[in-house]
């Protein structure tokens, strides 16, 4: 079975057995606070193709515009519901719909916002050949990624939030998308679907 098919079947598949779960998810973000269900972001996919990723909503409506793309641990921008959902992964649930379209695969490397890619050496933009993925080794190795960002943002602290901020940003693309290049790029070598599964 080729990967698109294998992702393809999955992705339908898990769209109508989570159907009711992610109907329920739906009216909990609603219920929350009223705004958008859905969090649509420009992402950078394969061959540096643009596209929309999906998730559940789990920040104040336009969070963007008031702070970082990268989150910490105990940002004020993210919801009650949206706590549990990012702790759960459940807000990743919608991706399904990124992955049956052909954006996405079930497992690759996680895509990253323009203004991020942008820095990527001529090395590190062969991960741009791969289909970006819902999970990849990255994701595992950086499973508590807020709280290490959350972390780096006390050690850098000052008295200027702005400045903080900009400290969590930096740290963040020196240390930790170097290193999600680097197990994105050895996946590279050895990917099929066995391994994926």
């Amino acid at each position: 079975m080729s990967k698109r098919l294998f992702d393809l079947f999955f992705s339908v598949v898990g769209l109508l057995v989570l159907s009711p779960l992610l109907l329920l998810l739906a009216v909990l973000v609603k219920a929350s606070d009223g705004g958008s269900v859905f969090f649509r972001q420009l992402r950078i996919g394969q061959d540096g193709s643009p596209f929309h990723i999906v998730k559940f909503r789990t920040m104040v409506q336009n969070a963007e515009q008031f702070g970082l793309s990268v989150t910490r641990d105990g940002d004020a921008r993210i919801t009650r519901v949206g706590r549990f959902l990012r702790k759960t992964k459940l807000d990743e649930l919608p991706q399904l719909w990124n992955v049956l379209v052909g954006d996405m695969s079930f497992v690759g490397p996680r895509p990253e916002v323009a203004r991020y890619v942008e820095h990527y050496t001529a090395e590190q933009k062969r991960v741009l050949t791969l289909k970006p993925g819902i999970t990849d080794l990255a994701t595992l190795t950086f499973r508590r990624e807020e709280e290490l960002l959350r972390t780096a943002g006390r050690r850098r602290r000052t008295e200027d939030g702005e400045r903080e901020a900009a400290d969590v940003e930096a740290f963040y693309m020196e240390h930790c998308v170097p290193r999600k290049i680097e197990l994105n790029l050895a996946y590279a070598d050895t990917a099929n679907v066995w391994e994926d599964f």
